[in-house]
């Protein structure tokens, strides 16, 4: 499914090179769960965003379904991302003129799939999700829970083989935020891959699989049963 194989990421500050990631070897097969926890400036954040394709490894190679995908073309990012990749951010990222429906449809439109499809996936995934009664409202008339739920339709709507969440209960209180998590493990009950970043002890143990990083490396690497909060 995921193979990283001694990814490196610098970057340039000033005069000096940061190296947000250090010959970080890795693979997650299908349909696994896990959290990546550290502390801010680990390299946890990068690391998702370079398993979404929305950044490049300085050094080192990434597969994807068996697929290098290290030296991609941007377009070739672009539809790789679209069509195996869900995202759910923090901070939701819906375009406030549009509706949740609209949002939703985002990805499908992109993708060019038929109008009566779109809205039948439209459908589908916001009712999945007990959105159906919020179809039309605008970001602005749901709750952050709902937003967030919203967002996750939208990253699931394509049918991704893989679903990064960063910080997903970030914006949201305890209760909503659980609600989510308990949304997003019922995706991988559904054989998703799930990959969460979390600074967040008790959500990043309910993992399966959980990653501890420190200074771009990974420095623990645990595997064990679910353990509910």
């Amino acid at each position: 499914m995921i193979r990283l194989e001694k990814i490196g990421r610098d970057f340039r500050v000033g005069d000096q090179t940061v190296h947000a990631l250090n010959d970080i070897s890795l693979q997650i097969n299908a349909g696994e769960y896990v959290s990546i926890m550290g502390p801010s400036g680990s390299g946890k954040s990068t690391l998702l965003h370079l398993l979404g394709l929305l950044d490049r490894a300085s050094s080192g190679r990434y597969f994807l379904n068996e697929r290098d995908v290290t030296g991609l073309s941007d377009e070739q990012q672009a539809h790789t991302r679209n069509s195996q990749i869900g995202f759910v951010f923090q901070g939701f990222h819906l375009v406030p003129r549009l509706n949740a429906a609209e949002n939703v449809e985002l990805p499908l439109l992109l993708a060019g799939v038929p109008v009566e499809e779109r809205r039948a996936r439209v459908a589908r995934a916001l009712e999945s999700l007990a959105l159906a009664d919020r179809a039309h409202h605008k970001p602005d008339q749901l709750s952050g829970g709902q937003r967030q739920r919203v967002a996750i339709a939208r990253a699931t709507v394509t049918e991704p083989s893989v679903l990064l969440a960063d910080e997903p209960t970030g914006n949201l209180d305890q209760h909503s935020g659980m609600a989510v998590i308990d949304t997003l493990e019922a995706l991988n009950a559904r054989d998703i891959t799930l990959i969460v970043v979390t600074h967040d002890a008790a959500i990043g143990r309910r993992a399966r699989r959980r990653i501890k990083m420190v200074d771009g490396r990974i420095t623990a690497d645990q595997t064990g049963h679910h353990a509910s909060a």
